[in-house]
């Protein structure tokens, strides 16, 4: 129960728009992806929940026709009259709501799959055939919404379901300390927080000792579900988790013959690694730097993949030292939802140039800067201070200063600055 009602949390648009397409008097192709865990199908088989007028296929790697014909039949027993082909399946299920989801084992199986789906929506054009089409491979599914697709132009809607934000974890019931710990190993994917249960530390200490834990593997699996070679896709993941960000540093480091910019493009297109730039900078400055947007993946670059024979052996532990120095980087991203949250900035995110550096600069009615330590007992005068030259030596004014901790050797109002201690994010993480 607390799997389902977290899959729910902060996807009410996705849900009424699924359902306005489902209750439409007319012909539906709605495509629907994200990456694996994300809660696509718990979605959708909460869209139809209570219908009796839908067929709910799970596609595999092999005969998925004739599959996907005994599904049918046994929830409508005329379409064992039908032919085993697409095109006379779907005509007997001609006004229902058919869903095929992980579509892309489908077009792995069978490469004119696409034109035959094109025929199929052109013969139902004028029906109140509903046909929804799942998957988790990105850059498939993306591929199926291209221009260079049978299917382009055909689909009457398309959902991407991303992940949750970090104060969504609150509807789990955990304490916002604790959340920052396990936000930082499942960022917002449903299925990762739910396996969870505090304190943080000892589960996740408990799961590297199991030999069956799904912590090994995860990560083979979701490049496996984009890349048929994983190997070199995996060292550049690696090479960015240990601070290597700009193309040459991850070169250096990967050692693959020829470019690897194609490989990062790829990485890019399936949301595991963004080009981050300065704030104030626009898309194309040649300051950008690559890192991973995905905290599970992250996490397991920093701790899993590095220690996989001792993690083998059963001997491997993630001390409390260890991973409060990896939460740092993460405590920057909740910082920065907290301050586009407070003060309602248009954009927001890190601001640098050389060895000048500042974790959160909002952009806006107001202009923000910031400083966030994952530390005990910060002293506020001192990072103010700091964050004051640093804004200076870029040459920026701004608003309005914050600076974020666990806690403050002493904490006291001040007029240009707001102090945000693990109390004060607790209320605007509960809010």
């Amino acid at each position: 129960m607390i799997f389902m009602n977290m899959i729910f949390v902060d996807r009410e648009k996705e849900l009424q728009t699924l359902m306005q397409r489902l209750n439409s008097p007319t012909f539906e192709l709605v495509i629907v992806y994200g990456r694996r865990r994300i809660g696509k199908t718990s979605l959708i088989l909460r869209a139809i929940s209570g219908r009796n007028d839908s067929v709910y296929y799970y596609a595999t790697e092999r005969n998925n026709l004739e599959r996907f014909r005994e599904v049918a039949q046994r929830k409508f027993p005329e379409v064992r009259y039908a032919r085993e082909d697409w095109e006379s399946l779907l005509h007997f299920l001609r006004d229902k709501v058919v869903i095929i989801d992980e579509f892309p084992y489908l077009i792995e199986e069978d490469k004119s799959i696409l034109s035959t789906f094109q025929r199929i929506v052109d013969e139902n054009r004028d029906s109140r055939t509903k046909l929804i089409l799942l998957g988790s491979s990105i850059s498939v599914m993306e591929d199926v919404l291209s221009y260079r697709s049978p299917l382009y132009g055909r689909r009457t809607a398309s959902l991407k379901v991303g992940e949750l934000k970090f104060r969504d974890l609150r509807h789990l019931g955990f304490s916002v300390e604790e959340a920052v710990k396990i936000y930082g190993f499942a960022g917002g994917v449903p299925m990762y927080l739910t396996r969870v249960t505090p304190p943080f530390l000892d589960w996740v200490n408990r799961e590297l000792k199991r030999v069956d834990s799904f912590l090994r593997d995860e990560v083979d699996f979701l490049l496996r579900y984009e890349f048929r070679e994983i190997g070199t896709y995996k060292e550049i993941l690696r090479a960015i988790s240990m601070g290597k960000n700009t193309l040459a540093e991850i070169r250096d480091y990967v050692k693959v013959g020829g470019e690897i910019s194609s490989y990062i493009k790829k990485l890019e297109r399936i949301e595991l690694v963004t080009r981050e730039v300065p704030v104030t900078e626009s898309v194309r400055s040649k300051m950008g730097r690559y890192v991973i947007r995905d905290n599970f993946t992250n996490f397991w670059f920093r701790f899993v993949y590095p220690n996989l024979s001792l993690i083998e052996e059963g001997t491997y532990e993630i001390t409390e030292g260890e991973y409060a120095n990896y939460l740092g980087h993460v405590f920057e991203r909740i910082c920065r939802e907290y301050v586009r949250d407070r003060y309602r900035v248009k954009k927001v995110g890190r601001q640098w140039w050389k060895d000048v550096e500042i974790d959160v600069m909002g952009l806006g009615n107001v202009k923000v800067a910031g400083e966030c330590k994952w530390s005990e007992d910060v002293n506020p005068h001192s990072v103010l201070a700091n964050l004051e030259r640093k804004v200076e030596r870029l040459g920026h004014t701004v608003d309005r200063y914050v600076v974020f901790a666990r806690s403050f050797s002493t904490k006291e109002k001040m007029e240009k600055a707001e102090l945000v201690d693990i109390n004060d994010l607790n209320s605007w993480f509960m809010s």
